[in-house]
Parts: structure tokens; sequence; C-alpha cells
């Protein structure tokens, strides 16, 4: 299951706070591939459908497809704060990242 860093589970229960969204639920879902491999996304969301798996980390509503479970099992969504920008990301160590090994230059 996705893990929920301390800093990210803080900033995320701020931001529902502030849009007054307290009973929505964070999806977590696989976007799709690039050559630099598996893309993720994150919305607020406050529907639950059939095909979905639910887990509270961290205090937070967690909301996953059944069918990107096993594709977000090692991942981890943080809350950066530096020179480049602010925002949640989610990395996924056991997802191989090929980026730059196929020679086209891809970015």
């Amino acid at each position: 299951m996705v893990d929920v860093s301390d800093k990210a589970a803080a900033e995320l229960k701020t931001l529902l706070d502030e849009q007054e969204k307290q009973d929505y639920s964070l999806r977590v879902f696989i976007a799709g591939m690039s050559c630099c491999g598996v893309q993720y996304g994150m919305s607020l969301e406050n529907e639950i459908s059939e095909e979905d798996v639910t887990e509270e980390i961290n205090g937070l509503k967690i909301v996953m497809n059944k069918d990107d479970v096993e594709g977000l099992s090692s991942a981890t969504i943080d809350y950066v704060d530096g020179p480049q920008g602010k925002g949640f990301v989610i990395d996924n160590s056991s997802s191989a990242n090929a980026c730059g090994s196929c020679g086209g230059g891809c970015s």
C-alpha cells in the first residue's frame, strides 16, 4: 500500500481544511508510462466506486483503483519545499527509472 510521510500528511490535512473538504479522500493513481518510467497522479475526491480500495494512512483516507494497487505498493507520498518549488511528490523506488537510458534525450 502507499505510504504517506508525516510532512505530506500534515500539508494534506491543512489543504483539506483550507478548502473545507475534510470528508474528501486522496486518490492516488498511475497516470501512464514514459521513457522515464511510471507517471503518478493525485486528486481530492469525495466519491468511491466498487473498483476502489481504501485505506487510512496517517489520518488520511487514501483511495486507489484496485488495478493500480500493485503498481503503487512501494510508493511514498512526500511534500517537498526547496529552491525549485514546493509540492507533493510520489516516489516509488521499486519502479525502474530508465530516464536517460533510452538515448533519445527524453525529458
